[in-house]
C-alpha cells in the first residue's frame, strides 16, 4: 500500500486542521482561565503561571491555524507544544500522586492528539510540496 491510497482529500485535511485549531482555542482557554483547577485535577502541584503559558501557546497555535492561509507551520507548532505537554505530564504519573489515574488519562489523550497533529502536519507538508 502507498500513502496516496489513504491520503485525505484537501477538504478533509482543511477540516482536520480547523478542528485542531478550535481544539487549541478551547484547551488554551481552559489552561488560561482555570490553571489552579487543572493543576489540582492532575495532581500537578500548583504552577498557574506555567499552565497559563501553556494556554497562551495553545491559543496562539489555534489562532495561527484558523487565520493563516497555510496552517502547516502552526500545526507543526502544535506538535512541538504536544512534546512540551507530554514532558510536563510525565512527572505527574508517579505512585505518590493520588491523581495519577487522571494524569495518566490526560497523558494518553495528549499522546493520541499528538499522533493526530503529526498526521495532519505531515499531510499538510506533503500537500505543500
Amino acid at each position: 500500500m502507498h500513502y496516496d491510497d489513504y491520503a485525505p482529500s484537501d477538504e478533509q485535511l482543511d477540516t482536520l486542521a480547523k478542528g485542531l485549531g478550535l481544539f487549541s482555542l478551547g484547551l488554551g482557554a481552559l489552561e488560561l482561565l482555570a490553571p489552579h483547577k487543572l493543576d489540582r485535577m492532575l495532581g500537578a502541584g500548583d504552577y498557574p503561571n506555567a499552565t497559563r503559558f501553556f494556554g497562551l501557546r495553545e491559543i496562539a497555535a489555534g489562532l495561527g491555524i484558523l487565520l493563516s492561509r497555510d496552517p502547516t507551520y502552526w500545526v507543526w507548532a502544535r506538535v512541538a507544544g504536544d512534546a512540551l505537554d507530554l514532558g510536563a505530564l510525565a512527572p505527574t504519573m508517579t505512585e505518590t500522586n493520588p491523581k495519577r489515574g487522571m494524569a495518566a488519562t490526560a497523558f494518553a489523550n495528549v499522546a493520541l492528539i499528538t499522533a493526530l497533529d503529526i498526521f495532519c502536519a505531515a499531510a499538510l507538508t506533503r500537500r505543500g510540496r
